[in-house]
């Protein structure tokens, strides 16, 4: 329960990260306007050429509060990325009833779901390519019945989305089967998150079981995929547990290294402690479309995974990364320096410490950190 109030907190204090506008777009398939809430993130003002990713909300009304307050308050601590937020209205007139419904012999979308599937294929995506700045990672969200309609996207040889949160989802004939094929076979990165709780709607959990079943039998390394049963939770308040658990899932290659990530993946490396880092954000790069520099901290923890396993000679190969990613700053003389010095060097060290001295101060490193660093090595060399 304690993470339940957190997130009733984070609720109704996100309004200080970003602001929800409305906006509506005329559809053609569906012959009216439909009504969408959408999320900016706040720093979308400041660069017109950053892009960012995007999530759909089916079941907009009540999910785009509790995915806006999850998502500003991963953000503020940078274990989130900024996100566009898009809630589709369905509850206004129950709209989402035939927004989703289902032929009951074939279990595809009948002649009303197909035009809302259409709609958001054909129109919505499309239109929001125009007005906003989004990159390549789509993510699609829903709950209970609009949960289950998110999975005909997989159905498509080339999904529209890279991600799906599939809330307790009412799953139509034969999907846990299907989905369970279709996730097996795509070629591309694709992310996938399900939930249900011990107090969720009986006929729905059984089937949510199977597909969960049929998942973890597959082997593909494209698929992301994560299953929570959330304990002492029923089918509405699993909403609030499974949100943050969903988009830390997802995001896990954006948060800074942690100290848990350190300990239990980086240092028990035998090497590779730089290409470990490469990766890291290659993934965001290729997975996500998100381009972005290597954050400081994170060159600190390879700087002490180096150091710790006494791989030396991976501070030259380090010093050509910080020198790319932060060019006018001491980082990358910085690091250069250290491979002199922990390889004996000391002359070229403490001259590479003089020279990272003129460079711009970063993080904990300064200039009179360098004047030292140069001064002991000058000491060393004379002995």
């Amino acid at each position: 329960m304690k993470k339940v109030y957190l997130l009733v907190l984070i609720l109704f204090t996100s309004f200080g990260f970003s602001q929800k506008t409305k906006d509506s777009i005329l559809s053609r398939k569906l012959d009216k306007y439909r009504e969408l809430t959408i999320s900016l993130p706040p720093s979308y003002d400041k660069d017109a050429k950053k892009t960012f990713p995007v999530i759909v909300l089916l079941d907009g009304d009540y999910l785009f509060d509790a995915f806006q307050g999850a998502l500003s308050y991963g953000n503020y601590w940078d274990d989130l990325p900024e996100v566009i937020i898009v809630g589709i209205s369905q509850n206004k007139d129950n709209e989402r009833f035939d927004d989703c419904s289902v032929d009951k012999e074939t279990g595809l979308p009948d002649t009303k779901g197909s035009k809302f599937f259409e709609f958001i294929g054909g129109e919505l995506l499309p239109y929001l390519q125009t007005k906003y700045r989004i990159s390549p990672f789509k993510i699609i969200a829903g709950h209970d019945v609009t949960a289950g309609f998110i999975n005909y996207f997989l159905y498509k040889d080339d999904p529209l989305f890279n991600a799906y949160i599939s809330l307790s989802p009412e799953l139509p004939l034969e999907m846990e089967n299907v989905v369970a094929d279709r996730l097996s076979a795509i070629k591309k990165n694709i992310f996938y998150y399900q939930s249900s709780a011990d107090g969720d709607i009986k006929k729905m959990k059984e089937k949510i079981k199977i597909l969960d079943e049929n998942i973890k039998t597959i082997k593909n390394e494209n698929l992301n995929y994560l299953f929570d049963e959330i304990k002492g939770a029923s089918h509405y308040s699993l909403v609030l547990h499974s949100i943050p658990n969903a988009l830390y899932q997802f995001f896990a290659a954006y948060q800074p290294i942690s100290t848990s990530e350190f300990q239990e993946k980086i240092v028990k490396l035998p090497s590779g402690y730089v290409d470990y880092l490469i990766a890291k954000y290659d993934i965001l790069e290729k997975a996500m479309g998100m381009k972005m520099n290597i954050r400081y901290n994170d060159f600190k923890a390879i700087e002490a995974a180096i150091l710790k396993n006494k791989a030396y000679n991976e501070f030259e190969q380090l010093s050509q990364l910080s020198h790319k990613m932060y060019p006018k700053t001491m980082l990358g003389d910085y690091h250069l320096a250290m491979y002199y010095e922990n390889t004996g060097d000391f002359k070229r060290a403490s001259k590479t410490y003089q020279n990272a001295f003129q460079m711009e101060e970063i993080g904990s490193l300064t200039k009179d950190m360098m004047l030292n660093k140069a001064d002991e090595l000058r000491v060393q060399i004379k002995k």
